[in-house]
């Protein structure tokens, strides 16, 4: 073979391997995962009870039924007291079914009204002596073992009566439980005794349902939170009555979100200054 063929053959050599290099396909290069989503979770919603005028609201009369529990049912989130007539059919059963709920319950306890009216059993008489009072406060406390404080069932007639409710309140100190004066007499000598024996006292600020009428029930609540706005807290009574309870059901919430610090009445009351 001369030169000129064998360099023909090693062009046509050469020229075959650079057309193979070029046809052959390139590896794709490696690629890393794309990076996992980050998943952000938002903080759970924590429900915190505003610190405004703070307002306590008081269900009288339970007791006498336990219909109402459904419509008790709709506030079991917020904190009422609930307060119980003694020796009734259902007293005990109230109490243990507003506790297992969440509730505070306290002792309304019967006292002597001015007005000539059927009287509980039991009732504190202003004709009674020392030891009577004190016999009969105490039992009805040992019947709501319970009970975080008592206020006045009636009792206008004994709570003006500095002697007989000093019996009473005589037994609430060696209790340590505290007294709400219902205040159904603007006469009522309760914050004074209170004072004078260290017993811790509220005392009732607006009724609620004088009238079962829901639209004065919300006019009501509407002055017991003037009266918040005023004194920085305020306490309202009002009783076991579906139409009070389906209207507090609708108005706490709002009550909360406009600033009202809802607390159960025990948080209000306090050791007042002994009078002059």
């Amino acid at each position: 073979m001369n030169r000129t063929a064998i360099v023909l053959l090693l062009g046509v050599i050469l020229v075959g391997g650079i057309i193979s290099l070029i046809k052959k396909p390139h590896k794709a290069a490696k690629t890393a995962p794309p990076p996992a989503a980050v998943v952000t979770v938002p903080p759970p919603v924590v429900h915190k009870p505003a610190a405004g005028p703070m307002i306590a609201i008081v269900i009288d009369d339970v007791g006498n039924t336990l219909k109402n529990m459904p419509a008790i049912e709709g506030i079991k989130n917020y904190p009422v007291t609930f307060s119980i007539i003694p020796g009734l059919v259902f007293s005990n059963r109230a109490e243990n079914d507003l506790t297992a709920m969440g509730f505070e319950v306290m002792l309304h306890l019967p006292m002597e009204p001015k007005e000539n009216t059927r009287l509980e059993k039991n009732t504190i008489l202003v004709s009674m002596n020392e030891e009577q009072i004190k016999t009969i406060t105490r039992a009805a406390l040992d019947s709501l073992p319970q009970a975080k404080g008592i206020n006045n069932h009636m009792g206008s007639k004994v709570t003006e009566d500095e002697k007989a409710l000093s019996s009473v309140l005589d037994v609430l100190k060696e209790r340590r439980v505290f007294f709400l004066d219902s205040f159904v007499t603007g006469k009522s000598a309760g914050e004074k005794v209170a004072a004078r024996k260290q017993v811790k006292f509220i005392k009732r600020d607006i009724f609620l349902d004088n009238i079962r009428d829901p639209e004065y029930i919300r006019h009501q609540l509407g002055l017991l939170k003037q009266k918040a706005r005023q004194k920085g807290q305020a306490v309202g009574i009002g009783h076991d009555r579906k139409t009070t309870l389906e209207v507090l059901g609708e108005e706490l919430p709002r009550m909360e979100q406009e600033g009202y610090k809802l607390v159960y009445v025990s948080e209000l009351a306090k050791v007042e200054k002994t009078q002059p």
